[in-house]
């Protein structure tokens, strides 16, 4: 049976957010994986992502978990109520289960940045995530003996 990955995406900033799941997309494809064992759940933004990746850590279907946003700092300090707390969550969560949940949300200080990581100068920050989540599912799998690959 083939592994199964959940990429959450946060809608909020989706011109940037949708650049980064073609990346994750793409780089799961290439690498074999059938679009019928990705799951794709849009939540409205990045504060919303660790509950969903909870669940879907939890339900113990997927090998992986990709969370993908942008946040993007302001002149408020709402991306210090945002960035920190998100990212604490979800490690959390992959350690409570033992299911590896990448970190693919952006946390950038302007909109050119963001983009600049989505894909436009500096590499696609989803397609890193996917590499991730592939290169930890087969690490967990070593670990738990049904694998000898690494």
């Amino acid at each position: 049976m083939q592994d199964r990955y959940v990429v959450i995406v946060a809608k909020f900033n989706e011109l940037i957010t949708r650049s980064l799941l073609e990346g994750a997309l793409s780089a799961f494809h290439e690498q074999g994986v059938p679009q019928e064992q990705i799951d794709v759940i849009w939540v409205p933004g990045a504060f919303e992502i660790p509950v969903v990746a909870a669940n879907a850590a939890r339900s113990h279907r997927y090998a992986a978990v990709v969370t993908l946003g942008a946040v993007i700092r302001g002149e408020t300090p709402h991306f210090d109520h945002v960035a920190g707390p998100t990212a604490s969550s979800l490690m959390g969560i992959a350690v409570e289960t033992g299911i590896p949940v990448i970190f693919g949300i952006l946390t950038t200080d302007t909109v050119e940045q963001a983009m600049n990581r989505a894909g436009l100068k500096l590499g696609n920050k989803g397609t890193e995530s996917a590499h991730a989540a592939l290169k930890m599912s087969t690490i967990m799998k070593q670990i738990d003996g049904r694998s000898k690959n690494l």
